[in-house]
This record gives C-alpha cells, sequence and structure tokens, in this order.
C-alpha cells in the first residue's frame, strides 16, 4: 500500500496550491472553485493517511515488491458466465430507465419491469436448486 498512499499524497500536494491559483486567476469572482480544490486536496490526504496507517497493519504485498512474480499475485476470481445475454437485457433495460428519466416516468416503470426480471435472470442463471431449469 506504499505506493498507492504516496499517490494519493502526490494528488494532495497537487491540489493544495491550486486553490489559490485558481482563486487569484479567476479574480475571486467564483468562490466555490478553490474551496472545492482545498477540499479534494484534504480528501486525497485522508486516503493517504488511511492507506499509511492500514498498509502498517499488513506485510508486504506483491505490489510493493518490485522484485515480485506474477504467479504471486494470481488467484481466483470467481466464475463468469460465458456466453451470457442477461447482462445484455439488464444493460438495455438500464438505458431505457435513463431515457425514461428524461422522456417520463411511465418509460422509467418499464424499464424497471424488464430489469428486475433482467437481474433475477442473471441472478439465477446457474442456480441449482429445486426449481432449476
Amino acid at each position: 500500500m506504499k505506493v498507492e498512499s504516496k499517490l494519493f499524497l502526490y494528488l494532495a500536494l497537487f491540489f493544495l496550491p491550486l486553490g489559490p491559483i485558481y482563486g487569484v486567476w479567476n479574480r475571486g469572482e467564483d468562490l466555490a472553485g478553490p474551496i472545492a480544490l482545498f477540499l479534494t486536496s484534504l480528501l486525497a490526504a485522508l486516503v493517504s493517511f488511511y492507506l499509511t496507517v492500514t498498509g502498517r497493519n499488513f506485510t508486504d504485498r506483491p505490489e510493493d515488491n518490485p522484485a515480485a512474480l506474477i504467479s504471486e499475485q494470481e488467484g481466483d476470481y470467481g466464475f463468469f458466465t460465458p456466453y451470457s445475454w442477461w447482462p445484455f437485457w439488464l444493460g438495455l433495460s438500464a438505458a431505457v430507465c435513463f431515457a425514461g428519466l428524461a422522456v417520463g416516468w411511465w418509460l422509467f416503470i418499464i424499464g424497471a419491469s424488464f430489469g428486475v426480471v433482467a437481474l433475477v435472470g442473471w441472478t439465477f442463471e446457474h442456480y441449482k436448486g429445486e426449481y432449476a431449469n
């Protein structure tokens, strides 16, 4: 976690002087920009602090060792269904839902109902229980 904590520390140090620079550049007309940049710097510092403290409690990961092999990190990432059509239908119903936010609630309700069916279908695609296909 050393690399990640250094990355967020560099981001905090980058965003910290940008707030006053942005405030001077726009002649103080926009107060939200410098405040947002300052808060972004604080957020990056918070994440850097968290990763530094958490990294002390763990042994070094393969990502922290420059001489580590790729095989040290490999592992099981889960089971993914090849050639499944359910993600397509779920994405299509999500697109209909987002279009329904712009067009009207009736289209959102249609997309949400198809989305529920697609989500249940994708969830139980490999179900081996009592009511399996």
